[in-house]
């Protein structure tokens, strides 16, 4: 009888037990780490956090994450669990737009500069120890840079590199550099590549690419892969849906470069995370490569941004591409080499768009269906930051959960450092088959502390329920506010039907495309997947169901053609593709 009494009693304690998972697989953008506030986050003495033009390098088999002014940098193990580091040692001020660079047993660091700046080192960058390699690059001349540089060393050859630039009026650069003379300038600068507007649609200013504003390129990165030199770029410019990445392709380092046929290479206007230029391209353990960019938050300012990666490859043509399909949908991150471009989507589907929410109390008409709608510069916001604040989500169904995400906005926000005495999000989740009886099934209160302004919950095992409780514990905000409250997993009914009648026409501006198609019943959107090639449809928009069922798509390339399918999305999974139109 004891030992009955005994299993009944540890089965009721296990149960109760929130469905956190220690060994979390996937990931979902925007990246969940602890962006932070600093002297530049502020406007109008309203704070925010932010996270910019990211560089991710493997290092001896780990991770280091750098982003524009955060007072240090982060580590990883996983690409996963990121551990922020502060360094013994800083530049005379914070970095912005840094170029870092690993070779053999040493990671380098360079900060974007008009002036003399030092190139930094660490062979211990886990314990925060940066030393000076050099004292000072010289100044180069006013205006020229180095602004968002980027660092290569070339294996083969056993020669080094920088590659920079941010401007609407200047090219990106290249020099060689002294590796025996402190990898100080070892050649004249020379200009590489100038933005292309005129031919190549997707380089025009604006939100999709409507404004007649000269473009800006910037976000210089270098890869070398198969003998080919792929000189990458960011453009048009960071505070719009459409900032992307862009190559050129040369035969040697400093070029000549040729534009490439299939740009952009990396692309996400559509979607909850929008933008994805000024990044980098790095290689994890596996030999997997990823792209990482800035996707555009622009609550409290144009520049307030995120950061995100997307599984990126080379094809049999030595085509480097991203995948931004589902691109801020849960991903898993893989355990070997990939070998199909999209075998890291999970299939969790979207839950939660458009789906009815009340909240414990509403500010003014900042209302809780806000974080329904996947646009993080729409939010709700509560009377109080207090605890015990919460939201309900109605699924209006059961429903197969997996995953969840919450995403904070700084509403009038007045933290002006990321203090850890103050600055941590803990919060709960529960759900519910009757909105009434709830369980826990996720309880951060107890763990470290940690500041989680995008936070991603990936459950230990998938939960069924048809209401998902969000419950405030500590926000560091004088305004409790959520931009977007996320819910991933599977519904149980059927997929979409493929959407039919895909139409394409180019217009007379052959940079732009009409594209139309026949509403599939139950759905909740669209993925128009579009490239060079039929076996090359690396570019996806996603579409909302409940917009027109129409795009002008303006990303296109004067005298190339391209080919495009359409697919259908709801809860339950992903319809089969349309055939393939060419245009």
């Amino acid at each position: 009888m004891k030992n009955t009494f005994l299993s009944i009693f540890i089965f009721l304690i296990i149960n109760q037990l929130p469905a956190q998972n220690l060994n979390q697989t996937t990931y979902c953008n925007p990246m969940d780490i602890d962006y932070r506030y600093n002297f530049e986050q502020q406007n109008e003495q309203i704070s925010y956090r932010s996270g910019a033009d990211p560089v991710i390098i493997n290092h001896k088999g780990e991770y280091y994450l750098f982003v524009t002014i955060s007072g240090g940098y982060w580590r990883s193990k996983n690409l996963i669990n990121w551990e922020y580091i502060k360094p013994s040692m800083w530049p005379f001020e914070d970095m912005c737009a840094p170029a870092a660079m690993s070779v053999r047993d040493t990671l380098y660091l360079f900060q974007s500069t008009f002036e003399q700046r030092p190139i930094l080192f660490s062979t211990e960058p886990e314990k925060g120890k940066l030393q000076f390699y050099n004292r000072w690059l010289p100044r180069l001349p006013q205006y020229i840079g180095p602004w968002d540089p980027a660092l290569f060393y070339d294996e083969d050859l056993d020669k080094w590199y920088m590659y920079w630039g941010s401007s609407n009026v200047y090219p990106l650069f290249g020099a060689e550099l002294d590796k025996s003379k402190k990898l100080t300038y070892k050649s004249k600068y020379q200009e590489l590549i100038y933005l292309n507007p005129k031919n190549h649609g997707w380089e025009r200013f604006g939100r999709d690419h409507r404004d007649t504003i000269k473009p800006f390129t910037e976000g210089a990165w270098m890869t070398k892969h198969k003998g080919k030199y792929f000189l990458q770029y960011g453009a048009p410019g960071t505070e719009y849906n459409v900032y992307a990445n862009g190559t050129y392709l040369g035969d040697n380092p400093i070029g000549p470069f040729t534009y490439a046929p299939y740009n952009p290479i990396s692309y996400k206007p559509g979607g909850f995370m929008t933008g994805a230029g000024h990044g980098n391209t790095f290689q994890d353990n596996y030999g997997n490569f990823w792209n990482t960019g800035t996707p555009w938050i622009a609550v409290n300012w144009a520049m307030e941004r995120r950061i995100a990666m997307f599984p990126t490859g080379f094809d049999a043509d030595n085509q480097l591409f991203a995948n931004t399909r589902f691109g801020d949908f849960p991903h898993k991150l893989p355990t070997k080499k990939w070998e199909n471009k999209d075998e890291l989507f999970t299939g969790w589907m979207l839950l939660s768009y458009k789906k009815p929410c009340k909240a414990s109390s509403t500010k003014d008409t900042l209302s809780a269906q806000k974080v329904t709608d996947e646009n993080p510069r729409t939010f709700w916001v509560a009377n109080t930051n207090k605890e015990g604040e919460s939201l309900i989500i109605d699924l209006e169904k059961e429903q197969d959960i997996k995953a969840l995400q919450v995403n904070f906005t700084d509403y009038k926000s007045d933290v002006f450092d990321s203090n850890e005495e103050r600055v941590y999000t803990q919060f709960r989740f529960y759900v519910s088959s009757d909105n009434k009886q709830w369980k826990v099934i996720y309880d951060n209160s107890k763990e470290p502390r940690k500041d989680r302004p995008n936070a991603y919950v990936e459950l230990n095992k998938s939960i069924k329920a048809r209401y998902i409780k969000y419950e405030n514990v500590h926000v560091p905000m004088r305004n409790l506010s959520v931009s977007d409250l996320r819910i991933f997993g599977n519904g149980f009914e059927k997929y979409p039907e493929m959407p039919k009648k895909l139409t394409l026409k180019r217009q007379q501006d052959t940079r732009n495309a009409d594209i139309s198609w026949e509403k599939s019943e139950k759905a909740i959107g669209y993925n128009i997947l579009w490239g060079i090639a039929t076996d090359k449809l690396y570019q996806t928009y996603q579409v909302w169901a409940d917009a027109p069922n129409s795009l002008e798509l303006r990303a296109l390339t004067v005298g190339q053609k391209y080919f495009c399918v359409i697919e259908a999305f709801n809860e339950n999974g992903v319809s089969g593709r349309s055939e393939v139109v060419g245009f």
